[in-house]
């Protein structure tokens, strides 16, 4: 495949021409890949719920640990994930990052086929699925430069939102796959339930062996890397400069930090509270994951600020059903105000953005979306740990979500200041402009 020469998506004739097709085709690459990498990185939500039933012996809190190793690690990583498309090109490094996904898949399907292995062996594996976490700022990094700014906000939310669906997808397969005997000869022996029903838990890693060497081929002939996309890590690091980049990594600590930690947590707290509907797991990150390229779409068309606003209220609503319904033990209301928090959640990682090209420009927008991504990742960490020790100081999860609801009401606060009040420093950010009147830019004040 020839390669592309030059780039100027900001050029109506050359993005008409050829720069939509290029950018086609690496987007709709980068979701599978993407996809796959939130599916490692989650896969340890799903399979800490199983563990304790084929023979292993862990505390609660160790098993909440085991779901929020993969995002303090996944976290970290994008950071250094967030500056590697510029050191060393989008294609090459979708190929490598995928490529390593390997590792901990293989890993893990060895691993719970023996109840003897050690917890210190299953804490590295579960570490090890923070690779798939780092995949997500470089992979938005990378396809936020394809785009002119009039669609970034929708690109960016079908990359992000349906990779996103990795989470529900993990948690919605791995339950059926694991039931199935089908890859018994290639996997190894089944384990045994209380119950006597067999389950190969292998398999819930195993399955995702062949797509991942698959899509790490295909990224390699199909992708590309864009000339004058490279930069050196110090040139890219200016932005944690910028006062808005700190004040987007709130707003996106709210509203993705929030999805990908209540999907890493929501298998175990529905296990804990009802557990005859833990099957049920699989909506709420599915819910968010389509919500999201919602939220670009919402963006571009009316404005980010204000739809992040919306989402904002949304979630310290839905925070509010949930301790509600919590404390009166009802299923129902449960599910549907969590519901409500991931839909919104997932609406508001679309907006939130959508924001940030308006902000900032277009060589600094790339490492300023890999940089808040990064932080937002933590998220699936703290989230889990949080409830685990709100259970564990108070007797009940509700502690928690006061804290998520204070979170977001300091969140609305800032998005109201500083993009929306009159006396917002950056107050367009809707993509349809009229003729002659471009996206206020951030003076970084």
């Amino acid at each position: 495949m020839a390669r592309i020469k030059q780039w100027d998506p900001e050029n109506p004739e050359f993005w008409s021409k050829e720069g939509k097709r290029h950018a086609t085709r690496n987007l709709w690459i980068s979701v599978p890949s993407l996809m796959l990498a939130f599916i490692v990185w989650q896969i340890w939500s799903v399979v800490a719920v199983r563990l304790n039933d084929v023979g292993f012996q862990f505390t609660p809190d160790q098993l909440f640990t085991l779901a929020a190793i993969p995002g303090l690690v996944g976290a970290t990583l994008r950071f250094v994930y967030t500056f590697a498309v510029g050191i060393v090109g989008g294609r090459n490094w979708t190929v490598i990052s995928t490529a390593l996904l390997l590792i901990p898949s293989v890993g893990i399907g060895i691993a719970v086929q023996n109840p003897d292995t050690s917890y210190s062996v299953m804490l590295l594996l579960a570490a090890l699925c923070g690779l798939g976490g780092g995949n997500f700022s470089s992979s938005l990094s990378n396809i936020s430069l394809f785009y002119p700014k009039k669609e970034k906000g929708t690109a960016l939310g079908i990359n992000g939102g349906l990779g996103n669906m990795g989470v529900s997808v993990v948690q919605f397969v791995t339950p059926l796959i694991i039931s199935a005997g089908t890859f018994a000869a290639l996997s190894g022996d089944s384990q045994l339930l209380k119950n006597g029903q067999e389950v190969w838990l292998q398999n819930a890693a195993f399955i995702w062996v062949i797509p991942i060497a698959l899509m790490t081929v295909i990224a390699w002939f199909g992708m590309d890397n864009l000339p004058g996309a490279k930069q050196s890590f110090a040139s890219q690091f200016s932005v944690v400069k910028r006062k808005h980049t700190w004040i987007m990594t709130y707003l996106y600590v709210a509203t993705f930090g929030s999805f990908i930690g209540f999907s890493a947590a929501f298998p175990l707290l529905l296990k804990s509270q009802f557990p005859e509907h833990v099957s049920l797991a699989f909506l709420g990150a599915l819910l968010a994951a389509s919500a999201r390229p919602v939220g670009g779409f919402l963006s571009d068309k009316f404005g980010g600020a204000k739809v992040t606003s919306i989402v904002l209220f949304m979630m310290g609503i839905g925070s509010l059903g949930v301790i509600y319904f919590i404390q009166q033990g009802h299923f129902a209301g449960f599910l549907i105000s969590f519901l409500i928090l991931f839909l919104a959640a997932g609406t508001g990682s679309g907006s939130t953005f959508q924001m940030i090209p308006y902000i900032f420009p277009v060589k600094e927008a790339a490492p300023v979306l890999g940089f808040t991504a990064a932080f937002a990742a933590y998220g699936s960490f703290f989230i889990p740990k949080l409830f685990g020790w709100s259970v564990q100081t108070t007797g009940s999860y509700v502690t928690a979500f006061y804290i998520f609801i204070a979170f977001y009401v300091v969140a609305i606060l800032l998005n109201w200041l500083f993009y929306q009040s009159k006396r917002a420093e950056i107050t367009s950010f809707v993509a349809a402009k009229p003729a002659g009147e471009q996206p206020a830019i951030a003076t970084h004040k």
